[in-house]
């Protein structure tokens, strides 16, 4: 269940729904302390999506690839952006 807070931020961000699955399925997992899980992409999730769909499909998306998603509950999408720093582990 995505929340009216996440679909807004989404399309005003520019990030398409693909992109939030991948980051559901491949990303890499930050728990935030709240009870909240920050996904976003690293190396390994990169070299994860180019072994699954290969490496032109994954290169034409790489505009988004910089973009992270903040989940509740392992499903409940709460938002969307765009990562200008590095996430911190």
């Amino acid at each position: 269940m995505n929340s009216s807070h996440a679909r807004k931020r989404q399309q005003q961000r520019g990030i398409p729904n693909l992109i939030v699955e991948w980051l559901q399925r491949f990303g890499r997992e930050h728990h935030d302390g709240n009870g909240a899980v920050i996904c976003y992409f690293d190396r390994r999730a990169r070299r994860q999506l180019e072994r699954c769909f290969g490496r032109e499909p994954v290169r034409r998306m790489h505009e988004y690839l910089n973009a992270y998603a903040v989940f509740r509950n392992g499903t409940d999408l709460v938002t969307v952006g765009h990562r200008y720093e590095r996430i911190h582990r």
